[in-house]
């Protein structure tokens, strides 16, 4: 069976209703890289009605438990 990893994934929603682009960082757990991407995606265009091309990867990196983000 394969591991969950837990990875950060950072970037930006850039909608014409927002001034300036969101900044964002969020800590997904999954088995791979592409599905944390996925991931994201889907969050941030749920929640903010944003489609994939108004959201911008900029980074995706696994982090260690012992790293992770106190609270989550």
């Amino acid at each position: 069976m394969s591991e969950v990893k837990i990875f950060r994934v950072t970037g930006e929603v850039n909608k014409q209703k927002f001034f300036v682009p969101m900044s964002f960082s969020q800590e997904i757990r999954a088995v791979k890289m592409e599905h944390a991407v996925e991931r994201v995606y889907t969050e941030m265009g749920s929640r903010h009605r944003a489609k994939r091309n108004q959201i911008t990867i900029f980074s995706v990196e696994e982090v260690q438990p012992e790293e992770k983000k106190a609270g989550n």
